[in-house]
C-alpha cells in the first residue's frame, strides 16, 4: 500500500459494481457507499423468491440464513478490499451470524461493514444488515486472514 495511490471512492465503486462476479450476482449485492480512508461500506441486496427456503408465508418467504450469512460475508470482505487498496487477499477465518428477525423476498436490504481492528495478518471485522425501514435483521463479526497477493 505505500507509495501506491490510494483509490477515490468512485474509483472503488466503480471497480466493485463495474463487473460483479457470478456470486455477488447470485447474492443480489451491490456496493452503495464507501469510505477508502476506514474501509467502511454499505452493501444494497435485493433477494429473490429462489433465495427462499419458505414461500408459503404472507411476506412471499423467508430468505435462507446462508443467503443473509452471504451478504453480511461478502460485505465484511469486501470491506478488507477497500482497507488494503486491493492489495491483499482476505479469506474469512471465522464467521458469526446473529439472526434477528426474518428478511424476505422482494425487499431492499443494506449491510453496513467495517473494520474493527486491523493487523499484519489478521483483520476483526463487523457488519449490521437491516432492511429498508431501518430494522435491524442480522449481525455478524468476522476474523480474516490478510495476505499480499
Amino acid at each position: 500500500m505505500d507509495g501506491e495511490r490510494k483509490l477515490t471512492a468512485a474509483e472503488i465503486l466503480e471497480r466493485f459494481n463495474g463487473s460483479r462476479p457470478p456470486a455477488i450476482e447470485t447474492l443480489g449485492g451491490e456496493v452503495i457507499a464507501v469510505e477508502p480512508e476506514t474501509g467502511r461500506l454499505t452493501f444494497r441486496f435485493r433477494p429473490t423468491v429462489a433465495m427462499c427456503h419458505s414461500t408459503d408465508v404472507p411476506q412471499g418467504g423467508i430468505v435462507q440464513g446462508g443467503f443473509v450469512a452471504g451478504w453480511l460475508d461478502t460485505s465484511m470482505a469486501h470491506a478488507c478490499s477497500v482497507r488494503s487498496n486491493f492489495t491483499l487477499l482476505h479469506p474469512t477465518l471465522e464467521l458469526k451470524v446473529s439472526y434477528l428477525l426474518p428478511a424476505h423476498p422482494n425487499r431492499l436490504y443494506y449491510v453496513d461493514a467495517e473494520i474493527v481492528r486491523w493487523g499484519r495478518s489478521i483483520a476483526f471485522l463487523e457488519a449490521r444488515l437491516r432492511d429498508e425501514h431501518q430494522r435491524l435483521i442480522a449481525t455478524a463479526s468476522s476474523t480474516a486472514l490478510l495476505i499480499p497477493k
